[in-house]
């Protein structure tokens, strides 16, 4: 049986923006199909910055996106999907 995907979001916070965004941006690149939206906001207050992801992924797609942004030095991800039909 083919997973299904759903709707979800990817909460990612980079610490260092400077060291890491090259890395981010190609991975994000890479999981282009999968990313409806995406919001970055620079949080200069905390020297960090946040993206939010909305994507329609499977779960297979989501753990591969966030298990590979979680390999980067300050970069934490967070994800959920929604619940399956």
């Amino acid at each position: 049986m083919k997973e299904k995907s759903r709707l979800g979001f990817v909460g990612i916070i980079i610490e260092n923006r400077h060291l890491c965004a090259e890395q981010v941006n190609k991975i994000l690149s890479d999981f282009g199909e999968i990313i409806i939206a995406r919001v970055g906001i620079p949080y200069n207050k905390k020297k960090c910055c946040v993206i939010t992801l909305v994507v329609d992924a499977t779960t297979s797609q989501l753990s591969a996106l966030t298990g590979k942004l979680g390999t980067i030095p300050h970069v934490s991800v967070r994800s959920a999907l929604a619940k399956e039909e």
